[in-house]
């Protein structure tokens, strides 16, 4: 039998948190091993949106996002209410091509297998594919890691676990529950030939009133394609009764405005689906001597689904976090779950808020009408994509009471 591979520091998945942890902990001299189950490139089911935050950790890590793989620079996101009427909002108010881009949007084949190569780039990291563990066993001080059929594969000191939304340890070790409040469903479709995308690639999000608090969403993406998809609450779908891959159909063929975009389209790969784990309540993210990160830590958005960011800036935490207690044995790793809820916790529980929200059909319906027409409140939305604060009005009676006057 083969031996183990053997590290203080073991990353398990290598998507954009686990890869975002490895150059972390190389730009801080660490050497580390990172598996993944999957061979790269290989696709990931998301909507393809990278936001600011994305940037941010990019930059951060000391990366150019556009490097060497295909992107689309993305400047806002436009809101279609129940009713039809949609909102075009900047990412910031004030937009400037001369600028860098707030946003941009690129395949997960693509983005993904980037970072991967930036992480293995550097003589820190160990990388393993095609390594699917199943079991695992905390035995004197170290994680031991096996595979189906009961062989130890890694033996490890510490772990962050960063291998998504389907992770065998965040179930089996951390605890971690599928709850379909805090849970959703999606499905994705890459399409060709769809009309009407924005010129400065803005992102659709179609609230569509058999969906809400969930949409449809187009994404343009790089060489004339789109990301087409749509998520609900996982509750919801069981509720509604809704068979996501018909109902995309329905809508593409059916809706009055959509079939219009669509009478020439063609998909161009199968409808495939995917989880997403919200961070819609806090979940405890470290253990004896292991970090979750990203989709294993449920981390994603509420309202947007944004996942990518989060996972990105809590890989980065987890790095930070090891590189203390390698030099600190008292330091507790406990400081990692209270580091990355500063940051996130009041964006998600805001986006929460918004999620409900998006619920109330003709809230949602009143808010966009008024701000089609209503300049204060358009910059309002449009600031709340760079600052939280602004974003926090929405949940506050006095912020629509004052609407009415206005």
């Amino acid at each position: 039998m083969t031996p183990p591979f053997i590290s203080n520091i073991c990353i398990i998945g290598a998507g954009p948190g686990g890869s975002s942890a490895s150059i972390q902990l190389s730009n801080q001299g660490i050497d580390h091993l990172m598996v993944d189950k999957a061979a790269f490139p290989r696709d990931k089911i998301c909507g393809d949106a990278c936001s600011g935050k994305v940037v941010d950790a990019l930059n951060t890590l000391g990366i150019n996002h556009y490097q060497n793989i295909p992107t689309l620079d993305s400047w806002g996101v436009t809101f279609i209410a129940p009713n039809g009427n949609a909102l075009r909002v900047p990412f910031k108010p004030d937009m400037d091509k001369a600028d860098k881009a707030p946003g941009f949007i690129s395949k997960r084949i693509d983005f993904d297998n980037m970072l991967l190569q930036n992480a293995i780039a550097q003589k820190q990291c160990t990388f393993k594919e095609k390594i699917d563990l199943r079991a695992f066993e905390y035995v004197d001080g170290r994680w031991k890691c096996f595979d189906k059929n009961g062989d130890l594969l890694v033996d490890a000191q510490y772990l962050i676990i960063a291998d998504g939304a389907q992770s065998m340890f965040a179930r089996h070790i951390a605890g971690i529950k599928q709850e379909p409040k805090h849970f959703a469903a999606g499905i994705r479709a890459y399409y060709k030939n769809v009309t009407g995308l924005e010129k400065d690639n803005f992102i659709e999000l179609h609230f569509l009133k058999e969906f809400i608090p969930g949409y449809f969403w187009v994404f343009p993406l790089p060489n004339g394609q789109a990301n087409v998809g749509i998520g609900l609450r996982s509750d919801l779908v069981k509720s509604r009764k809704i068979d996501l891959k018909k109902k995309l159909f329905e809508l593409i063929d059916q809706h009055p405005v959509l079939k219009e975009r669509f009478k020439d389209a063609e998909l161009v790969d199968n409808v495939k689906g995917f989880g997403l784990p919200f961070g819609s309540k806090k979940r405890k993210l470290t253990g004896e001597n292991y970090l979750l990160v990203g989709d294993a830590g449920s981390l994603i958005d509420p309202f947007t689904g944004e996942g990518i960011g989060n996972a990105m800036i809590s890989g980065i935490e987890a790095a930070k976090a090891m590189a203390f207690k390698l030099s600190d044995a008292t330091y507790s790793l406990e400081a990692y779950e209270t580091n990355v809820y500063r940051k996130l916790w009041k964006e998600l529980q805001l986006s929460t808020k918004l999620q409900s929200l998006a619920n109330q059909k003709w809230l949602f319906n009143w808010l966009i009408n008024k701000a089609t027409t209503n300049t204060t409140l358009s910059t309002t939305i449009s600031n709340m994509f760079m600052d939280l604060d602004i974003r926090d009005q929405l949940k506050r009676p006095s912020f629509y009471f004052k609407l009415l006057f206005n």
